[in-house]
C-alpha cells in the first residue's frame, strides 16, 4: 500500500513539474494588461501587442508544424495531444487578441485575466490532473478566483460578474471533443467569458440591475 502511495505521489510531484512552465506562460499573459492598468500604456498600444504576439505565434506554429523546427523549449510548452496540432498558446494568443479588439477594457481585461491568473490556479486546485471534467475543487478555486478577478472592474454590476465567472469556470473544467479532438480552453475561456459579461451588463442595464452610487457607499462602510 506505502509503495503505492509513494509511486502516485512521485507521479504527481512529475505532473506538477512539467505543468509548470505552461501555468508561467499564461501568468505572464497577465503584464500588457497590467501595462494599462498601471497608465504605462495606452489601450491601442496594448491591443498592437496582443496583435504582434499573435503574429509571432502563428510563425512559431508554420514553422513548428510544417517546417519542423523542433526546439527544446516545444518539449515543455506543448502537451503530447499537441505535437502533431496547433499548440495551446498559440490559442491563448488568438482567443485574448480577439477578445482585446472586440471589447473595451472593463469587459476585455477580466475575460483575459481568467485566462491568465484563473487557469493555472484551477490547475493548482485540481493537482495538474487532466480530465474530461475537473473536480469540484478545481470548479470552485476557478469560480471564486475569476469572481475577484471581475468584480474590480464591474462592482457595479454584479450580474455581469457571476455570469462572466460561471461561464469561464465551464469553459476551464469541461472539456469538448470534436471528432476526437479535444477543445483547447485557452481558446474558449476569453471569448465566451467577454460574451457572458456583455451580456450581464447589457441585461443590467436593460432590468435596472446596476448597483447604484448610495448602495455601494453603503456597503463599503458596512464592510
Amino acid at each position: 500500500m506505502w509503495r503505492m502511495v509513494g509511486r502516485t505521489a512521485a507521479a504527481l510531484r512529475r505532473s506538477l513539474g512539467e505543468e509548470t512552465p505552461r501555468r508561467l506562460v499564461h501568468a505572464s499573459g497577465s503584464v500588457l494588461p497590467l501595462l494599462y492598468l498601471l497608465e504605462l500604456a495606452a489601450w491601442r498600444q496594448v491591443q498592437a501587442l496582443f496583435v504582434v504576439g499573435s503574429l509571432a505565434a502563428a510563425a512559431l506554429e508554420v514553422l513548428r508544424l510544417s517546417v519542423g523546427l523542433d526546439w527544446r523549449i516545444y518539449d515543455r510548452l506543448t502537451r503530447s495531444y499537441e505535437q502533431d496540432n496547433v499548440a495551446g498558446y498559440a490559442y491563448y494568443m488568438f482567443s485574448t487578441t480577439a477578445v482585446v479588439l472586440a471589447f473595451e477594457p472593463r469587459i476585455a481585461i477580466p475575460s483575459v485575466l481568467m485566462l491568465t491568473i484563473g487557469d493555472p490556479i484551477s490547475g493548482l486546485a485540481g493537482s495538474g490532473e487532466l480530465r474530461r471534467v475537473k473536480r469540484p475543487p478545481a470548479l470552485a478555486a476557478m469560480f471564486g478566483t475569476c469572481v475577484a478577478l471581475a468584480a474590480p472592474f464591474l462592482y457595479r454590476t454584479p450580474l455581469a460578474v457571476l455570469l462572466g465567472a460561471l461561464v469561464a469556470t465551464i469553459a476551464d473544467g469541461v472539456k469538448p471533443t470534436v471528432e476526437g479532438y479535444i477543445i483547447d480552453d485557452n481558446l474558449t475561456i476569453p471569448p465566451a467569458t467577454a460574451g457572458a459579461i456583455w451580456a450581464g451588463l447589457e441585461l443590467s442595464a436593460a432590468f435596472g440591475l446596476e448597483l447604484s452610487a448610495a448602495v455601494l457607499s453603503v456597503t463599503a462602510a458596512v464592510l
